[in-house]
């Protein structure tokens, strides 16, 4: 089954499902190894990743060698955090185009302006794209993927930026007229309450999905009872590779030894596990001469 086809059984499953957050090849393979259907593809990962900041200050291109990595190494759907489609309705498009080139399921956009900033830092203040702006980028990202089951979400910051229910409905209302395939809708408050009162007005029409990033104390069958599509744990392996590396990196410093640290970090035999090395191996027995049998050089 074409990966793009695993994404939109997923976006539209009746049951709610789940996507994991991987920002280079190693974490996707991860995510893909302990069960999970999908990957988020997350912006706010990738660029701290690359220790740069979740304001496109990492090109989109410099995205994309990292989403060929992750897509290269699993075979699972990928959803790119695509951020505002990295400019105008043709930036977008010819995003699209190379998404599918690399075989990434589908992108989610969001209706902020060029150069987004990441929406737990001050988002009230950030101005949203007009709705007519954002539904003709839908518009043209549609019209350009060649795979009729690639997903364009679109992510609906009306809340973020302190606008209210009717405007969230309003706009969810028009890109879903615009062609997206699902929703998006972000909610930056410690509790389910914005989300809840969307999807009691929304009434099921287009699939929903949810970042329970803020709101992670919301017993998850909650997400169940309202109707939710897909709910995205959007961070959260970049989140533990710090705290991990943080607290080895002191722990080496202070011991000056690792003794202390070596029996609870993976093997360099897991990482040549999850690199397939095994096979390189095999491969080389199989098309690299063998020595014994090398022919010696002529010589005059």
């Amino acid at each position: 089954m074409k990966k793009t086809t695993k994404l939109k059984k997923i976006i539209y499953s009746d049951e709610l499902e789940f996507l994991m957050e991987a920002h280079n090849g190693l974490s996707a393979k991860v995510v893909e190894e302990v069960g999970f259907k999908g990957i988020w593809a997350s912006g706010l990962s990738i660029s701290g990743s690359l220790g740069v900041r979740d304001n496109n200050e990492a090109s989109w291109t410099q995205v994309l060698d990292i989403l060929e990595f992750m897509s290269d190494t699993t075979t699972i759907p990928i959803l790119l955090d695509g951020d505002t489609g990295y400019g105008n309705f043709n930036n977008a498009r010819r995003l699209v185009r190379k998404l599918e080139q690399l075989n990434i399921a589908g992108v989610c956009i969001e209706d902020k302006i060029f150069p987004k900033t990441n929406s737990f830092i001050n988002g009230e203040t950030q101005p949203l794209a007009s709705i007519e702006e954002f539904c003709g980028k839908i518009k043209a990202m549609k019209d350009t993927q060649e795979d009729e089951d690639f997903m364009v979400v679109a992510r609906v910051e009306a809340f973020i930026a302190g606008l209210g229910l009717d405007e969230a409905l309003k706009r969810a209302e028009a890109y879903r007229k615009a062609g997206a395939d699902a929703i998006l809708v972000h909610s930056k408050k410690s509790d389910f309450k914005e989300i809840e009162a969307f999807m009691k007005e929304w009434s099921g029409r287009h699939p929903v999905i949810i970042v329970p990033t803020k709101y992670y104390t919301t017993p998850t069958n909650e997400f169940r009872k309202v109707g939710i599509s897909t709910a995205i744990w959007a961070n959260h392996n970049l989140r533990a590779s710090i705290t991990a590396m943080q607290n080895i990196s002191k722990q080496i410093l202070k011991d000056e030894s690792l003794i202390q640290v070596e029996k609870s970090i993976v093997s360099v035999q897991e990482i040549f596990r999850l690199q397939n090395a095994e096979e390189l191996q095999k491969a080389e027995k199989k098309y690299l001469p063998s020595t014994n049998n090398q022919s010696k050089p002529e010589t005059e």
